[in-house]
């Protein structure tokens, strides 16, 4: 298995994973022509020397014996620079009487547009058979080898929003209890009406004032700050890289972002270049690292179960075939976990 980035070619496959994720990943969705721009902008970024607010990157998990495709991970280089980009984020109001004898503290939500010019990690999306053998890890954490070996490209504050609270038919209790009466719409719809550009109504419709989430439903309030059982794995991750939840929520679903300044991720901090090794076989002893082949315009990375030698990394025949690099060329490497 190896990570590369997406080409015109790959849409169909592309398409048919978008089609397997449904509600909730919304920056996957199922229509052709914006998952083709998808892949040109990746393309053009990837060829040229973008603004942050024009970049983007968009990655595949692929089995390079048969080309089949099962899984996508992307990066957004700076949200908000286009279009605004809210959240909401949590507070406290206090209110209290001391002659009533009367002291209450109320969750609040205020919208804002605080994560503006953050880059993001968006499109995080792995077939549930292929949900084995480290390729949820090496999907996700391949966009932070890619970060370190080009971090001018990326903002200096990193965030991922994570999917939040929904059941099986794509209900989400905080939309019901808040977006809706404001909206009058589904949750997907106005997720989707989001994501394509059109964010417009957010701020015709949505409150600009906080709101008391005590005049929510017990479900709602109960998903604020939390994620849908498929994406605990991820956000578990996520923590372990160093990423943190600090109190901003989407509007829509109430999904949380987690956040870290780039230069303090785990994988990013403490990767190194070591020179590739060719050896027969695995080392004894060895763990599992995420090895990058450093090229911007062929990027590849992969897993291997090695263990480095001083300034070298033993890498087998297999894996130097998945990075497309030769005995002797210069990796970018890092334990796969801390």
């Amino acid at each position: 298995m190896r990570i590369r980035f997406l080409q015109d070619s790959d849409l169909d496959g592309l398409l048919a994973l978008a089609q397997a994720a449904g509600v909730g990943v919304t920056t996957l969705s199922a229509d052709p022509q914006r998952l083709a721009a998808r892949i040109a902008a990746s393309t053009q970024s990837v060829e040229g020397s973008p603004d942050l607010a024009d970049a983007s990157y968009f990655f595949v998990l692929e089995d390079e014996t048969t080309g089949t495709l099962v899984g996508t991970s992307g990066i957004e280089a700076a949200i908000g620079m286009h279009d605004t980009w809210y959240n909401y984020r949590v507070g406290l109001a206090v209110h209290a009487s001391r002659e009533l004898e009367i002291y209450k503290q109320l969750t609040t939500l205020f919208l804002n547009s605080d994560l503006t010019g953050a880059s993001e990690l968006c499109s995080l999306f792995l077939l549930p058979d292929w949900r084995k053998d480290g390729n949820g890890s090496l999907l996700s954490r391949c966009r932070f080898l890619f970060m370190a070996e080009f971090p001018e490209r990326f903002s200096e504050r990193v965030i991922a929003e994570m999917r939040g609270v929904s059941d099986e038919n794509g209900r989400s209790p905080f939309w019901e209890s808040l977006g809706r009466h404001f909206f009058k719409m589904d949750f997907a719809r106005a997720d989707f009406l989001s994501y394509v550009g059109d964010k417009s109504f957010i701020a015709e419709l949505m409150p600009s004032y906080p709101i008391y989430t005590c005049l929510l439903s017990e479900e709602a309030q109960a998903a604020i700050g939390e994620v849908h059982p498929g994406t605990r794995p991820a956000r578990k991750l996520l923590e372990g890289e160093g990423f943190r939840y600090s109190g901003y929520v989407d509007i829509f679903d109430a999904g949380p972002s987690l956040e870290s300044p780039l230069k303090d991720i785990r994988a990013i901090r403490d990767s190194r270049l070591y020179q590739a090794l060719a050896v027969n076989a695995e080392p004894k002893g060895g763990v599992p690292w995420l090895v990058s082949n450093r090229k911007l315009g062929s990027f590849k990375c992969a897993l291997a179960q090695t263990r480095p030698l001083e300034d070298s990394l033993p890498l087998t025949a297999a894996v130097l075939a998945r990075l497309d690099i030769e005995d002797g060329d210069v990796v970018r490497a890092v334990p796969l976990s801390a």
